[in-house]
Formats: C-alpha cells, structure tokens, sequence
C-alpha cells in the first residue's frame, strides 16, 4: 500500500463526495453531472492502493458506469444502469463468499433481510411501472443479497452493505411514485457514497489484516530473546 497516494485519492473522493452533496442541496444540476461522474473511480483507484482485490476494483468500476447510465432520465439508460449495479454486487457476491467469515448469527441476520426483501418489494410492486416489475424484484434479490453477505466482513462492510441497500430503497420508492423527502437525491447520494466507501474500508481492512496464526508467530518473535 501507498500512504501518501491512499490519502490524496481519499481527499479528492471526499472532496467529489461533498461537492456532489452540495450541488444537490443547492438544486445544481450542472454540479450534480460534474460530481457524481468522478465518485467511483476516484473510489476505486484508492481501493487499488490500499491492495484492495480486482473484483473489488471491478464492482467500483461497475457502480461507476451504473452512476453515468442514471443521470438519464430515459427509461432504456434507467434498465442499463441497474443491470450495471447488478453485475456489480454479483462481483461483491464473489469478493464476500470467497473472503468473508461464518458468523454465528447469519440465519437471524438472513432472515432480517429476507424479510426487509419481501415487504419492500410488496409495498413498491402496486407503484412500479408494469416494465420495471420483474427487473426491480431480480436487482432487489441480488442487492439484498449483497448487504447481508457484506456482514459476513466485519461490522464497517456490513454497514457499508446496508447504506447501499437504503439509497436504492430510496431511488425506487422515487420510481414508484410514493412521496419523497425534501431533495431526495441528497439522500441517495449521501447513503450511496458512504455505503460504497464503507464497503471498501471493510474489504481492505479486512483483507490486509494479519491472520490469528500469522499474528500469534508475530508476537511470539517479538518476545524471542
């Protein structure tokens, strides 16, 4: 990992994160396009830094093509985009089930998100437009999915995870035409920028840490006269 380079990245992707944010507050659209398209790449090029693995780098890159494809209002774009986050959490599918840990809770957490899975989608069904049914109810699964197997990293990917799942709970209680909150894609923006930052933290925390055994020896040697 590079320090000096892992910081630069982190204050320009807070930097974007909060101009982003502004331009939402403020109703900029112009600073809204600006923003939202450096979000993710500045993301996954601090994830790179800090070692973070491809398919961590891949799901950031994906996001980022998801983020380009919604700032059309086009119905066509709207249907890219989410196929887009969906490729996106099946890479973070893989990244968890191959890094992630057995935790002793995860039936009662499976079945917390399966439950947040069912009633969303039942509420949101009647206000979805008949086009957007099925693909909203497949991208739901798989983003569910994602949030829960986030948990399985360590409490900051799982809250990362979590954050994700609510900004799109919110861009799609906006699709089905339920009232919004005062400047909704604030929220969107804040939920959705923390969640992938969480994310990222997570896997490369967890990631870079020393194993028990390694950890033990460690400290074992330092202790050898």
């Amino acid at each position: 990992m590079r320090p000096a380079a892992a910081r630069v990245l982190l204050g320009a992707f807070a930097f974007a994160v909060v101009a982003d944010l502004a331009s939402q507050a403020l109703g900029s659209d112009t600073g809204h396009l600006l923003a939202k398209p450096l979000l993710m790449p500045l993301l996954a090029a601090y994830a790179a830094v800090r070692g973070g693995p491809r398919l961590l780098v891949v799901a950031l890159l994906l996001g980022w093509a998801g983020d380009v494809l919604l700032l059309s209002d086009a119905d066509p774009a709207f249907l890219a985009g989410m196929s887009s986050f969906a490729a996106g959490h099946v890479c973070y599918l893989v990244l968890f089930a191959r890094h992630g840990r057995t935790r002793a809770r995860g039936a009662l957490l499976a079945g917390g998100y399966g439950l947040v899975l069912v009633t969303t989608v039942a509420l949101l069904w009647p206000g979805l437009p008949a086009g957007l049914r099925v693909p909203v109810v497949g991208y739901s699964l798989l983003l569910t999915a994602m949030a829960y197997g986030a948990t399985r990293l360590g409490p900051v990917a799982g809250l990362g995870g979590a954050l994700f799942l609510l900004s799109d709970t919110l861009i799609a209680t906006g699709v089905a035409d339920w009232p919004q909150l005062p400047r909704p894609d604030f929220w969107i923006m804040l939920t959705y920028a923390a969640g992938q930052y969480l994310l990222v933290r997570g896997v490369t925390d967890t990631l870079g840490a020393p194993t028990a055994p390694a950890a033990a020896y460690g400290e074992v040697r330092s202790t050898t006269p």
